[in-house]
């Protein structure tokens, strides 16, 4: 099983702010621009953004967000939805209620036009229960080997994790990982990345020794360590993708690339060509950076 995806689905906002719903579990989100502006701005990063994964070689289908019913996050879609190699696609229980309208069935409609959906997975129900899983925000899977991990947080439930890995036959590794203030962090793909041949992953947020030996141990793959700095100013908030010249590249934003030491860039360099784009006001008003902005469809191309 590949551990990259050939295509992406990106929504482009139309309503992008800061979201009050969410800001009280996500210690990143800063209400920096006036909301006048952040729509204007975010719509620049994005538009930008799309045009350079383009420009290398990367296959994005975009559909644009609607203005009602009003869903500032709708940028981040991989936080609902998931898309996977036998067809099926995954819909997730999201925490802020105004985040669960970003599940649209036009999304899927349009998606399998291009590609075969067999089946589609709803844990969405789970939100009722006030149980979360928010995608691959709250879990990171190394699909090669069939690895899930996940930062336990008010987004990410114990027992969902625990039952998406039975029901797609993952290896859960569950561990805490804290941000300065001693708070959850949000979502664990800004904890860590997972490439082909890479982890990069902040060990200094995991306080317990036995959590990060299970994350180390869990793999065979080459660690790029992170600090607590660089997290903060999202490096471990990538994405490995490949193109249509079948090169691997790995995305992050501008803030990420120009946080890393040398050392690093030189270490992620061998493994992937890496790819960046400015996206402060997405970053500062939403909490999320460059892989946050893309689900990854491993879905089977339509002949």
């Amino acid at each position: 099983m590949k551990q990259h995806a050939q295509n992406l689905l990106m929504i482009q906002p139309v309503r992008f702010t800061f979201n009050e719903q969410t800001a009280d579990s996500n210690s990143f989100q800063q209400a920096q621009a006036a909301k006048s502006e952040t729509q204007e701005l975010a719509l620049v990063e994005f538009t930008n953004f799309v045009s350079v994964l383009r420009a290398n070689g990367v296959s994005v289908l975009v559909v644009n967000d609607t203005p009602e019913p009003h869903t500032p996050d709708s940028i981040f879609p991989n936080n609902w939805l998931g898309m996977l190699h036998d067809g099926t696609v995954v819909l997730f229980p999201m925490q802020a209620p105004n985040r669960r309208a970003e599940r649209r069935q036009d999304i899927i409609d349009t998606l399998s036009t291009a590609f075969t959906v067999n089946k589609v997975v709803d844990y969405s129900p789970y939100e009722l229960q006030s149980k979360y899983l928010e995608g691959t925000g709250s879990m990171v899977l190394d699909r090669q080997n069939k690895i899930c991990y996940a930062c336990v947080s008010p987004r990410t439930d114990i027992d969902l994790v625990n039952r998406f890995c039975n029901d797609f036959q993952y290896k859960p590794i569950l561990f805490n990982a804290t941000d300065r203030n001693g708070n959850p962090i949000y979502h664990t793909n800004v904890v860590m990345c997972v490439g082909s041949q890479f982890m990069v992953v902040c060990l200094e947020c995991v306080s317990n020794e036995t959590d990060r030996k299970r994350i180390v141990n869990a793999t065979k793959k080459a660690i790029v360590e992170i600090s607590q700095a660089q997290l903060e100013h999202f490096a471990g908030n990538m994405l490995e993708v490949v193109n249509d010249k079948g090169e691997t590249l790995l995305v992050m934003s501008q803030q990420a690339y120009n946080s890393l030491r040398a050392t690093q860039v030189a270490q992620l360099s061998m493994f992937a060509k890496i790819v960046t784009a400015p996206l402060d006001t997405i970053e500062s008003n939403g909490g999320g950076s460059a892989r946050c902005m893309m689900a990854e469809i491993f879905l089977p191309t339509r002949v």
